[in-house]
């Protein structure tokens, strides 16, 4: 392989490799910070992780640095992501990070969350550094290899640091052709390994030094798999800066990693379920907002885990994040099993709250749902809207139709997408649009709060001072807003 100057690798975060640091921020973010990222709130979590013994300060000024470090770890790491609310950085818990969470006394589980965490991590990052070149899970990558006999099940340092770190994109081909290099790098003796790794020094020493003094040591740490040391193969050098004269220098060993037997078999069920290969979600998506993307990146919950470790009550989450999924899925199959399936779960989530009766309609010329809220003794109705592409149109007409069927007051549109034009197409109109994600957001964060007793009030406000609109984005905002105050 054809090696150049500044090649382009992954970037694996580096700034911590202390498991406990980490469960102890996320900790503190949740329950003293009540998810509020504010300076002063900053400041208060360098505190009292100075009292436990978990942070030391090197600067008198109090500089903010290593916390935000922190925090950019909980996100690449999949526990959750910050917007800004009313000028306000709030971070908002996605439902691994709050299951975690609910678990962080019991080791046991929390090998199988935190590996599902991983599992779930995409290149590109929502925020992270690494290039937007590479489209792959880096992880699911990882562990498809780890789960490889032909290569003992076992990955060397020196081959995660010179090959798997620069892979862009995967599918079964470049799988099988990857596996015949390490194969072959593996034959190499140690004066060849170092020649290669000398070529583009720079690059090399920076993938060694994230995974062999972060990742790898992190994830021992959190008992997902067992690293062991090797001799070593060479150092190599970082570059010179102008306040030094040496230059820094990291190892690179034949030290290996192996996966815990624990959790070898759930592994592989993911693997079986949500293929090493799979195309991420793309951050540029021409056809919907980024913070809709990142919502679905951070909504991955997948059943396969509640079942491995007992946790029956949060089915009824992990079926409700897979609304937009569902949506979606109707609209391409609205005679099949799908639209059973969309139907129920939308019913169902209308039904959350407390005040809302809904039931499902459906059929040529009809609402999908037909709902009221109680408090007001209101009606309205519900529309899922979703094509292959975009939704490009909409007839507020037919919409109108189908409220006078019902007698309902106005129409929620709900679907992953749009085209700009549409909101011409109901401007002025007793119609709003609100995107999937963003539903199924507002919803789980009630549900994992405990909170049984939604009350639907905050979306009529919304939707009464916003006809004619898309109301996502105040939705969102209620969503942080309410919970950046409940622990």
């Amino acid at each position: 392989m054809t090696r150049t100057i500044e090649t382009p690798k992954w970037i694996l975060y580096r700034h911590t490799s202390n498991y406990e640091l980490i469960k102890a921020v996320a900790i503190d973010i949740k329950e003293k910070c009540m998810s509020n990222l504010s300076v002063e709130n900053h400041y208060q979590i360098q505190e009292r992780l100075r009292a436990l013994d978990l942070y030391k300060e090197r600067n008198p000024k109090r500089p903010l640095d290593a916390i935000n470090h922190r925090i950019n770890t909980l996100e690449y790491y999949m526990f959750g992501y910050e917007e800004v609310v009313k000028k306000q950085k709030r971070f908002i818990f996605s439902p691994l990070g709050n299951l975690f969470l609910k678990h962080v006394t019991n080791p046991e589980k929390l090998k199988f969350i935190f590996t599902t965490m991983l599992y779930a991590m995409q290149y590109e990052h929502p925020h992270g550094s690494t290039p937007n070149q590479f489209q792959l899970y880096p992880f699911r990558l990882i562990f498809k290899l780890l789960r490889d006999s032909r290569l003992d099940y076992k990955l060397y340092n020196y081959e995660v640091e010179y090959y798997i770190v620069q892979v862009q994109e995967m599918n079964g081909e470049s799988y099988e052709t990857l596996v015949k290099r390490l194969l072959e790098f593996r034959q190499k003796d140690d004066s060849q390994i170092e020649k290669l790794f000398k070529e583009d020094e720079h690059v090399f020493v920076n993938a060694a030094y994230e995974w062999e003094y972060y990742t790898k040591k992190l994830l021992e740490k959190a008992d997902l798999w067992t690293a062991y040391d090797g001799e070593l193969i060479c150092k190599l050098a970082h570059p010179v800066r102008k306040s030094t004269t040496k230059p820094t220098l990291r190892s690179v060993t034949r030290g290996y990693v192996v996966l815990n037997k624990a959790l070898e078999d759930y592994v592989d069920i993911l693997l079986k379920s949500y293929s090493f290969d799979d195309n991420p979600l793309k951050l540029n998506d021409s056809e919907r907002l980024r913070v809709d993307v990142i919502k679905e990146i951070y909504n991955f919950y997948p059943e396969e885990l509640l079942n491995y470790i007992g946790e029956e009550r949060d089915q009824a989450t992990a079926k409700l994040l897979k609304l937009p999924k569902l949506i979606e899925r109707y609209a391409e199959n609205n005679k099949g099993k799908e639209a059973y399936l969309f139907e129920e779960v939308l019913v169902e989530g209308f039904n959350m709250f407390y005040n809302v009766e809904a039931i499902g309609i459906g059929g040529a010329g009809q609402t999908d749902i037909e709902a009221i809220y109680l408090t007001t003794n209101e009606k309205f109705a519900v529309d899922a809207k979703s094509t292959k592409n975009k939704l490009s149109n909409l007839s507020s007409g037919r919409l109108r139709s189908h409220r006078e069927k019902i007698g309902a007051k106005y129409t929620i549109v709900l679907t992953p997408r749009y085209v700009p034009a549409v909101l011409e197409d109901i401007k002025g109109s007793p119609i709003v649009i609100l995107r999937a994600n963003t539903f199924s957001e507002y919803l789980y964060n009630h549900i994992n709060n405990n909170i049984r007793d939604i009350d639907y009030s905050d979306l009529h406000d919304i939707i009464s001072q916003n006809y004619g609109e898309d109301i996502s984005q105040e939705v969102s905002d209620k969503t942080l807003e309410k919970f950046a105050s409940v622990n």
